[in-house]
């Protein structure tokens, strides 16, 4: 079985988009709609996720950069939460394909140590890991209420994470294990001055996953731009679609004037 991509909107602005741990490609929803007059997007459940649930392709950042790259045109790619760091390895791996980069709460290091305070906790990550073994729904249940913390109506927020969650399958447990490796162990920040794409960073204030600085830090080291959504959480597409596409505007015109930057 191949991964699973769909292809929606008519725009003249190719753009892939890239869903978070334990998601899948119709999460992305809301910013999907707000789009489909400026943008032809390639949604995609990455490995072990929604429709690519066995695909056999690992998780790992650079097989799915590969791939995803291999399936779709050049394009702005957009990475929400893990998916940014795939967006992210794409960027430096395939610089011809991956022609401008956006990050949606994202961060090239999402786990906290001595040098870096604008992470997640270290010890958050790895009970998650070793919960999975023993409460896989528990699990999902406890990231999907810290995706909601800080938005508007975390209530009503957690409600729209569940009810999406699982509709299309239960991800693969092998896969979530993975994910939460990968969440433990990559670290980017290194390479983000290689950066040679327009890229933006969009950050929710109020995101208790990926903190702001991170995000602001990052943008800096790649000379890119970085945004803030006020009243947002760590799923800002959700409540703010509007202003997550505002805020990809400037790549969008880039994109236009450009000729895709060829």
């Amino acid at each position: 079985m191949s991964l699973y991509i769909e292809k929606l909107g008519r725009g003249p602005v190719p753009l892939v988009l890239l869903h978070g741990w334990a998601m899948h490609g119709g999460m992305l929803s809301p910013l999907v709609a707000a789009l489909p007059d400026r943008c032809t997007m390639y949604v995609v459940d990455l490995p072990g996720h929604g429709y690519s649930r066995d695909c056999g392709l690992p998780l790992e950042p650079v097989a799915c950069a590969a791939a995803i790259a291999k399936a779709t045109p050049p394009a702005l790619w957009l990475g929400w939460s893990l998916g940014g760091l795939i967006a992210l390895t794409g960027a430096l791996e395939h610089p011809q394909h991956v022609r401008s980069l956006a990050m949606l709460c994202a961060t090239p290091k999402f786990a906290r140590d001595e040098g870096w305070p604008w992470g997640s906790d270290a010890a958050l990550v790895h009970q998650l890991a070793l919960d999975l073994e023993t409460d896989y729904h528990a699990t999902i249940e406890r990231f999907l209420a810290l995706e909601a913390m800080g938005s508007p109506d975390p209530r009503a927020e957690l409600r729209h994470l569940r009810a999406l969650a699982f509709a299309r399958g239960e991800p693969d447990l092998r896969v979530l294990q993975e994910g939460i490796r990968i969440l433990e162990t990559s670290d980017l920040r290194a390479r983000l001055p290689e950066l040679r794409q327009p890229n933006v960073w969009i950050a929710g204030r109020r995101d208790r996953l990926v903190p702001p600085q991170a995000m602001e830090w990052s943008s800096q080291q790649a000379q890119g731009r970085y945004m803030q959504i006020e009243h947002a959480g760590h799923a800002p597409f959700f409540t703010y679609p509007d202003q997550v596409a505002q805020a990809l505007q400037p790549l969008l015109d880039s994109f236009d004037e450009c000729g895709s930057h060829e």
